[in-house]
């Protein structure tokens, strides 16, 4: 399936210098999938000098063509928005409708950002002087390193590639080795929909060498990432030497809570809605529930009864509702978490193992605690899979408290029919997303990003496009 593809450099497919390759394991049935090309360092320096020259053209390129070309690759991706979804399907294992549903939310980010490279409004300042002028304007920050990882291949990357094709930039886009075939078709659409050569490059292989050699490098100006606080903490380091602007978007815990005065058939919809999406593995997923005391027991034998109903399967059964775990690495983590909840005096409700019948893939059932404390293990560390700890609390200030006791501050979600307790709630929380009553935090048209150890900067929504340009000012005298 990647024979088509390889290492993308100065507009053309090619294989890697020494022809290496790499293989890509389907987590549904273990079984390889294909093998893909192997970048080395001569391939990474040629994608460098690819990009410094792609950066030439492209921050020449008039706003409203730039546009254009954005516009016409959302386009394709929704006409081909079947073809990603196998990708994702095949690679990340994720069911064929959620595939499809990134799909079409990666067209809106494209389509997002083709408008906003219009809209970069410069400012005129009043001068103190009555012969000069002050201007505050623009201009592309330069070459971007984007390193993404394999939960969200397509929209992470679309994410990257558009704002920084919107702001003037070139990018050199490093896909994670488990998902090279999702980035890969999306940077065909690019060349298929008239990016100039050497504007987009993409690198595939050992992703820890890639991207040192990319922030080493004096060409790259900015980075953008979105992965572990451990990986983006050593990414930051490398990144000091050049002064670079890095963004981070990294790990996340996410508080669930449910104040007694929710619609409690609703709260677990969004419950189940946000925390089995992609079987768990999204930074925004919901990790820690928090159930108002005399709604507890509600809440849990309503979620565990819908639990219940979920399908889980192989992704290109369109009537699977939850693939498989990712890795066989990803496997083991949430075996180990789960054996270590049990030891630490969590009860288990529901799940707790691998489900019958499935003699090969990464599957691993939905599973749901009761009798958890704030100080176990799974309350600190991120899950990252289909592991529901359940919790009880007494009051507002309480609950508020006890959610924004963590280190990481991605996103945080609030069940209520209180406009009083909405408000309060969303603005005490120390997360740099709220959803209130309802499961969807990521859209193109607003801010996604953490505070705390969750990272900095902001990917979609009008800010983003600022992490990728200049300000420069000219005080102008006009009198010569």
């Amino acid at each position: 399936m990647y024979e088509k593809f390889g290492q993308f450099i100065d507009g053309n497919w090619q294989q890697s210098k020494d022809k290496g390759t790499y293989e890509v394991i389907n987590p549904a049935n273990e079984e390889i999938i294909g093998n893909v090309s192997k970048a080395t360092p001569d391939d990474v320096d040629a994608a460098l000098k690819s990009a410094q020259k792609g950066l030439q053209v492209w921050k020449n390129t008039a706003p409203w063509q730039r546009s254009y070309i954005l516009r016409k690759i959302a386009d394709k991706i929704r006409e081909k928005q079947d073809i990603f979804a196998k990708w994702m399907t095949l690679e990340v294992g994720k069911p064929l409708a959620e595939g499809k549903g990134e799909a079409g939310g990666s067209a809106d980010i494209f389509e997002w950002n083709a408008e906003e490279t219009k809209r970069i409004y410069g400012q005129t300042v009043e001068s103190r002087f009555p012969d000069t002028r002050v201007h505050v304007y623009y201009q592309p920050v330069g070459v971007v390193a984007a390193l993404t990882p394999w939960n969200f291949p397509l929209v992470l990357s679309a994410r990257k590639i558009s704002t920084a094709l919107a702001a003037g930039c070139s990018v050199i886009i490093k896909p994670d080795v488990i998902t090279p075939g999702t980035v890969m078709e999306l940077i065909d659409v690019c060349r298929e929909c008239g990016v100039p050569p050497g504007v987009v490059n993409l690198l595939s292989g050992d992703p820890p060498s890639i991207a040192s050699q990319l922030i080493s490098s004096d060409i790259i100006k900015k980075i953008s990432i979105t992965g572990s606080s451990r990986v983006g903490k050593l990414i930051l380091k490398q990144a000091a030497d050049k002064v670079q602007r890095v963004t981070m978007e990294l790990s996340g815990h996410s508080p669930f809570i449910v104040f007694d005065d929710a619609d409690i058939k609703k709260a677990t919809d969004m419950a189940i809605a946000a925390k089995f999406r992609n079987n768990g593995q999204v930074c925004i997923s919901p990790n820690r529930f928090y159930i108002q005391e005399n709604k507890k027991d509600e809440f849990i034998n309503l979620f565990i009864e819908k639990t219940k109903k979920l399908k889980i399967g192989d992704g290109m059964d369109p009537s699977v509702q939850l693939g498989p775990l990712t890795t066989k690495k990803r496997l083991n983590e949430v075996e180990e978490l789960v054996e270590t909840t049990k030891k630490e005096g969590a009860k288990v409700l529901l799940g707790g193992k691998r489900p019958k019948g499935f003699n090969k893939g990464y599957f691993y059932e939905p599973t749901v605690f009761d009798n958890v404390k704030d100080d176990f293990t799974i309350m600190k560390v991120e899950p990252f899979g289909p592991l529901v700890p359940m919790l009880s609390f007494k009051s507002f200030d309480e609950v508020i408290e006890r959610a924004n006791n963590h280190e990481l501050g991605l996103s945080s979600y609030i069940c209520t029919n209180s406009m009083e307790k909405a408000n309060r709630a969303s603005e005490l929380m120390e997360t740099g997303l709220v959803a209130v009553n309802t499961p969807f935090v990521a859209i193109a048209e607003a801010p996604f990003g953490g505070i705390k150890q969750s990272g900095y900067g902001r990917e979609g929504g009008s800010m983003a496009i600022k992490d990728y340009l200049n300000v420069k000012y000219t005080h102008l005298g006009i009198k010569g």
